[in-house]
C-alpha cells in the first residue's frame, strides 16, 4: 500500500506552494489593493493542509485513532491555523506599513502599533504555528510507531517528498526567527529515525518521510549557521 507516501509528496508540495511559494506573489490585488496576492492565497493554506494533515493521521496506523489522539490531533491543529491566521494577518498590515515608511508616506515604525504588529507576527504567531506544526508531525510518527499500518514505505515518493518538505521546512523556521525550537526537534527526529528506527524505515512510510525531512533540513541549519556564524533571516541577508 504506496498511499501513505503519496500522501506525504502530496502534502510536501502542498506546503511548498502554499508556505514558501506565496512570498513571490507580493503585489497587490486588484480589487483590494491593501493586501497583495500572497494575502489572498494564504488564506487558502489552512484549507488546503489540514485535511492533508488528517488523512495522514487517519491512514498512519492500522486502527481507528482513539478519542484521546483525535483530541490531541485538534489541539496541534488549532494552534497551526491560529498561528498561521495570526500571522498572515499581521504579516499583511507589517508589509503595508513598510511600503508606506519606504515610499516617505507615512512612519510609524517608531511606534507600539508597530511594535504590537511585529510581535503577532514575527514572535506570538510564528511560535504557535511552528508549535502546531511540530507538533501534528510527533502525532503522525507516534500513531504510526504504536500501530503500524502495514504499509511498505515507497521511496521514491518519500525521498522527493522529504527534500521538498525539508526545504519548505527550514525556510519557515529560518524566516521565522524560531531556529531555538526547529532545529531542536529535527536533531531529536534524526537521531531517533537513526537509533531506534533505522531497521523500520522500509515499513514506516511516515517516519521515513520525515527522516528525509529532518535530515535535510539538520545539514541546511548547520550549513546556514556555519556561513553566517547564526541564523538571519532569508530578507535580513538580502535574499527576499
Amino acid at each position: 500500500m504506496k498511499r501513505i507516501s503519496l500522501l506525504t509528496l502530496v502534502f510536501a508540495f502542498l506546503s511548498l506552494v502554499f508556505i514558501t511559494l506565496l512570498v513571490f506573489l507580493r503585489f497587490k490585488f486588484p480589487p483590494y489593493p491593501l493586501m497583495s496576492y500572497q494575502d489572498v492565497f494564504d488564506i487558502l493554506t489552512p484549507l488546503a493542509l489540514i485535511p492533508v494533515y488528517w488523512l495522514l493521521f487517519k491512514y498512519s496506523g492500522s486502527d481507528r485513532p482513539s478519542l484521546a489522539e483525535e483530541i490531541v490531533f485538534c489541539v496541534f491543529a488549532a494552534l497551526w491555523v491560529e498561528g498561521q491566521g495570526m500571522h498572515l494577518s499581521a504579516n499583511s498590515i507589517d508589509n503595508l506599513i513598510d511600503a508606506l515608511a519606504r515610499n516617505q508616506v507615512l512612519n510609524i515604525k517608531p511606534s507600539d502599533i508597530y511594535s504590537l504588529t511585529y510581535f503577532f507576527d514575527e514572535h506570538l504567531g510564528h511560535y504557535l504555528w511552528h508549535i502546531g506544526m511540530i507538533g501534528l508531525a510527533v502525532l503522525l510518527v507516534y500513531r504510526e510507531w504504536r500501530y503500524p499500518a502495514g504499509a511498505t514505505t515507497a521511496w521514491w515518493a518519500a525521498i522527493p517528498a522529504g527534500i521538498i518538505y525539508g526545504f519548505t521546512y527550514f525556510c519557515i523556521f529560518i524566516e521565522g526567527q524560531a531556529v531555538g525550537l526547529g532545529l531542536p526537534f529535527v536533531a531529536i527526529g534524526l537521531a531517533f529515525a537513526l537509533i531506534a528506527g533505522r531497521k523500520k524505515l522500509g515499513q514506516r512510510p511516515v517516519l521515513a518521510f520525515f527522516f528525509v525531512v529532518c535530515l535535510l533540513a539538520f545539514l541546511l541549519f548547520t550549513g546556514w549557521g556555519l556561513y553566517w556564524n547564526g541564523f538571519p533571516q532569508f530578507s535580513d541577508v538580502g535574499l527576499l
